[in-house]
């Protein structure tokens, strides 16, 4: 048993924490807004993220983060990926000097175009060995509700990698390994913005041909970004890459492909915010950044740029499917 703290009690935050609490250890969970801290606390759901699944009793939940951070072993960052360098800003004081650094963040940082293990690491100063990351195939409620599921902790130090694999092995939850972080943080990263492709395909009325197609060819292009910055092939086959990536891309629980049905609909971003209870899905943002990390290292990723265009540059959902299929013809 090892103490475990969860900053962040959005869905996967939560469900996290709940993974935690499952495999045996002392788990607290931080939320932004004391309001909804204490009524954690008192009912053991989340109402507003979470809504029906009942927490273990064993979880402390406060809002104050100097608490959820005394003495944590591993410390568990469950903020959205832009939020993240504030927050950090914030907490890095409190944050245990040997504690082990998970994020579960999935995008790369606007403007800077850094990863979230790089982010972490400039705002704490933590070495490297320190920070792991954990992406797979997770839709937050499945996994709440006790469904089987896997996924990856990728860490340079493997021990550390391993001391995050015990402490989050529950009979329901599969941990593996991979000491590959940037493979891991693309995939991560990436998929999000596939699934909005895919969802904007689906939405404008599109079948299942066009999204394994989608999937199939977005698959190869963050492979093509993964290998210009160092990644190892092998990763996107796994559970860090293809595994999150079909998951986010075919199930309705997934944010950025709900959120990109409404885009293919003809709905605008604001429109489809406002329909997801003001919450911009992870990969319209990214969609920016990866797009400007891609060009800055001469990476051809076009169904990134077709998503970059309709949430950014005002290109319509019908120009979407010209780009993709208007494409010079060429070996696969």
């Amino acid at each position: 048993m090892v103490s475990v703290s969860v900053m962040g009690a959005g869905s996967w935050g939560t469900t996290l924490a709940k993974v935690f609490a499952d495999a045996g250890n002392a788990v607290t969970l931080w939320a932004r807004r004391d309001e909804l801290a204490r009524t954690i606390a008192k009912t053991h759901e989340n109402p507003d993220y979470l809504a029906g699944i009942v927490l273990p009793d064993s979880i402390t939940v406060t809002s104050s983060a100097e608490e959820a951070l005394d003495n944590a072993a591993i410390v568990v960052l469950a903020v959205p990926s832009q939020a993240l360098r504030g927050n950090l800003a914030e907490w890095k004081d409190a944050i245990p000097t040997d504690a082990t650094l998970v994020s579960l963040a999935k995008g790369i940082e606007k403007g800077t175009h850094l990863r979230m293990s790089q982010v972490i690491a400039e705002v704490t100063e933590a070495d490297e060995e320190r920070i792991a990351v954990l992406s797979g195939p997770n839709l937050a409620r499945e996994i709440a509700e006790g469904q089987p599921a896997a996924t990856v902790i990728a860490c340079p130090d493997e021990n550390r990698a391993k001391l995050v694999q015990a402490a989050v092995a529950a009979p329901y939850f599969r941990p593996y390994t991979n000491t590959d972080v940037i493979g891991a943080e693309l995939g991560g990263a990436c998929k999000n913005v596939i699934a909005l492709a895919c969802g904007i395909a689906h939405g404008y009325g599109l079948g299942e041909n066009t999204n394994a197609s989608v999937i199939t060819r977005g698959l190869a292009e963050i492979a093509r970004l993964g290998e210009v910055m160092g990644a190892d092939a092998k990763t996107f086959s796994g559970l860090a890459g293809m595994g999150d990536l079909v998951a986010t891309c075919s199930s309705p629980l997934s944010r950025n492909r709900s959120f990109g049905e409404r885009l293919g609909k003809g709905e605008s971003l604001e429109q489809a915010r406002e329909a997801t209870n003001g919450q911009v899905a992870e990969g319209v943002i990214s969609s920016q950044s990866i797009f400007d990390l891609a060009t800055s290292l001469g990476v051809e990723m076009p169904i990134t740029q077709a998503v970059y265009g309709v949430c950014h540059k005002g290109m319509n959902v019908p120009d979407l499917i010209v780009a993709l299929m208007g494409r010079s013809k060429k070996a696969e």
